[in-house]
């Protein structure tokens, strides 16, 4: 354990399966906290889910580095009394089950309450801990459907498409450490602990600011438009002759340098293009222009131009690609790690730096159940 990490020393029980409980324990867990994840005696579900590496779920692998795991049947006396010595001995409980399924095993807010003040509980759920909707479950897709977010995404008069990364799930375990993280400073300054509600859909709709704040201002919904931008232009992807790239002209003086790049300094001038506000309310007619024009040569030549003038843009990667970029290399982002069973993989590792230094991640990763004894002896609790 790194005891210069900033969460060096918080201990954390985690109750949670699948993508923003685990998420959020993780993320915990890179900042040096020491997590311990209770999962059932048939395992997080996210262990089932492919590609299985000799058995081993590389998802799971994705989300659960550096913790403990105990298999525990928290309708078993003795694995509910280990289970309550766990979060007593901890800093911090992380779960996110229906509103009611803690209570009901015993292991609610209600019941740490009393008897550790300083405990900071984070509950995450679909649509929160009280109100109309509270019992409802959900997942990644039904609350991006609900909170807005399948609204905009994809092309306009399209089918529904949600996002391809699983925004909704992330963006709760983000906001979850992010809010664990604040009350733990708390409890260190001297302060008490407390009850963290997390709803997925409110924490959806919260990162969807631009959004809200158009409907806000506006009255009219936002809809969706691509890969374009309902306030910037041209800020799209665009075909060229082998395929597709992204340029993102945000302001005038790099909507200059594409049109002296393309050789269409007459539109610099064009009323239609004036300003950003003008080229995002014309984009149609302003794409029209630009694409054929697109088509006469190769994404990498139009890319290397555009970046030599210092205007934003990228090539469409796959996800191979962005690994591979000489930046995630740089950033150290993949990691070396050795599932239990021995075999070699590769995984993301943290995406920030402190001091200058990439986060130095525990990759440890846990059989089912592989410490269930040792934590057993350790709190003298006997099956």
């Amino acid at each position: 354990m790194d005891t210069h990490l900033p969460l060096s020393g918080v201990k954390v029980v985690e109750f949670c399966q699948v993508a923003a409980g685990p998420f959020c324990g993780m993320l915990l867990a890179d900042f040096g906290a020491e997590v311990v994840k209770v999962e059932p005696p048939e395992g997080d579900t996210l262990r089932q889910w492919p590609p299985l590496t000799d058995g081993y779920s590389e998802n799971f692998a994705s989300l659960n580095r550096g913790k403990r795991s105990a298999a525990l049947n928290l309708k078993d006396p003795a694995h509910l009394a280990l289970a309550r010595e766990l979060v007593l001995a901890a800093d911090v409980l992380v779960e996110n089950n229906r509103p009611g399924v803690m209570d009901r095993l015993g292991l609610g807010w209600q019941w740490f309450r009393e008897r550790k003040p300083s405990l900071v509980y984070c509950s995450i759920s679909a649509y929160g801990q009280s109100g109309p909707r509270a019992a409802e479950g959900g997942f990644d897709v039904s609350v991006q459907a609900a909170a807005g977010v399948m609204s905009v995404t994809g092309e306009e008069n399209g089918a529904p498409v949600k996002c391809g990364v699983p925004i909704s799930d992330f963006t709760a375990g983000l906001y979850a450490a992010y809010s664990i993280a604040g009350l733990v400073a708390r409890v260190r300054a001297g302060g008490h602990g407390g009850h963290i509600d997390v709803p997925m859909f409110a924490t959806t709709l919260a990162v969807g600011a631009l959004q809200t704040s158009e409907f806000f201002g506006s009255g009219r919904n936002p809809r969706p438009l691509g890969s374009a931008h309902p306030r910037n232009a041209p800020y799209q992807a665009f075909q060229a002759s082998d395929g597709w790239f992204v340029i993102a002209a945000g302001n005038n003086r790099l909507w200059q340098s594409v049109c002296e790049i393309m050789d269409l300094a007459t539109l610099v001038d064009d009323e239609r293009f004036r300003t950003t506000t003008l080229r995002a309310a014309n984009q149609t007619e302003l794409a029209a222009l630009l694409q054929p024009r697109f088509l006469r040569s190769t994404a990498r030549s139009w890319l290397d131009r555009f970046a030599a003038s210092g205007v934003p843009c990228a090539p469409i990667n796959d996800y191979e690609s962005a690994l591979a970029d000489p930046q995630s290399e740089h950033l150290e982002l993949v990691r070396p790690i050795a599932l239990p069973n021995g075999r070699a993989t590769r995984t993301v590792g943290c995406p920030i730096r402190l001091d200058g230094a990439a986060v130095p991640v525990r990759t440890d990763l846990p059989e089912l159940g592989q410490h269930t004894d040792e934590l057993r002896h350790a709190h003298k609790v006997t099956a």
